[in-house]
């Protein structure tokens, strides 16, 4: 299973939001600390806000903020929700050259194997939640000696 950029790049804002919890955050400060693209982060940063994981305010003082404590965001559902396609095989044939479905389907054991170690990925995922990858060590990483003044890294 191999995750798309956009749901790496939506548990990155999630992370770095839920390190700083005192203020707003700018994607471009997200953009810099991450060294990705400040585009490519709107568009992360607005399904983020669809899902109900990110609320943003425009304006001056304006930026992003977690919508719920780190504690109730839950990182197999960012992961289901970021994910366009979760399938792991095309067995409909929907990217085959004359579009038909695969001729093993009929008889295919694969197909529910996979959808075996699907379900145990998301199961994993599912145990965690965005508090859970907050371990303090994300303040170093990002380059900071600190937590910022108010900033707390939320402990169970």
């Amino acid at each position: 299973m191999r995750l798309t950029l956009h749901t790496d790049y939506a548990l990155r804002v999630l992370i770095h939001l839920g390190v700083h919890t005192s203020r707003r955050v700018s994607i471009r400060e997200i953009a810099q600390a991450y060294r990705i693209s400040e585009n490519h982060l709107v568009k992360v940063v607005h399904r983020l806000g669809q899902g109900g994981f990110v609320t943003t305010v425009r304006g001056r003082g304006g930026g992003l903020e977690l919508a719920r404590p780190a504690a109730e965001i839950n990182v197999g559902a960012v992961v289901r929700f970021t994910e366009d396609d979760m399938t792991l095989v095309d067995c409909e044939g929907r990217n085959s050259t004359d579009g038909q479905p695969c001729v093993l389907s009929p008889a295919c054991v694969l197909r529910g194997v996979l959808g075996d170690a699907l379900g145990a990925f998301l199961a994993v995922l599912d145990r965690y939640t965005l508090a859970d990858l907050l371990t303090g060590r994300e303040v170093a990483l990002l380059g900071l000696t600190r937590l910022p003044e108010g900033d707390q890294i939320y402990r169970p």
